[in-house]
């Protein structure tokens, strides 16, 4: 139930950013989630791909810095308080949520929730408890 995420490390300068993209482009990968954060001196680009074995060799190749993490994506109405439900639910079950980032889903009816969590499997079975869905990665790389 868990989702490969990997982050790119990159140096804050012009045109880093889209030397990624178009690596991950001319090797037919796409891009399904992505969050960007940076200092100022570097940033790190976290990225759900349709292929992540790939991306890491693409990139790898490409000179630069790529790690991997396993993260959560949970599903949520797209509707006011359905953040809110998730992230009390975890808070009463003492969980601890590291960083986050959303997409909406073509269909608009739901948002999809990236997590990293201090306790991602049990995380995971509060969640499910509570009526929360949890996405596998194989339906992630394919939405």
């Amino acid at each position: 139930m868990k989702v490969e995420q990997i982050s790119v490390f990159l140096e804050n300068r012009a045109g880093r950013l889209g030397e990624v993209t178009r690596l991950l482009a001319e090797a037919g990968i796409n891009i399904r989630a992505l969050s960007l954060a940076d200092t100022s001196d570097f940033g790190i680009l976290r990225l759900i791909v349709t292929d992540h074995e790939k991306a890491k060799k693409v990139l790898k190749e490409g000179g630069f810095t790529v790690g991997r993490t396993n993260v959560v994506a949970a599903e949520v109405e797209d509707k006011p308080g359905g953040l809110h439900h998730i992230l009390d639910v975890l808070s009463k079950n003492e969980v601890n949520v590291e960083y986050m980032y959303a997409f909406v889903q073509q269909s608009g009816k739901n948002a999809v929730l990236i997590f990293r969590f201090d306790r991602t499997d049990q995380a995971i079975e509060v969640l499910q408890k509570n009526g929360v869905r949890i996405i596998p990665g194989k339906e992630i790389y394919s939405i």
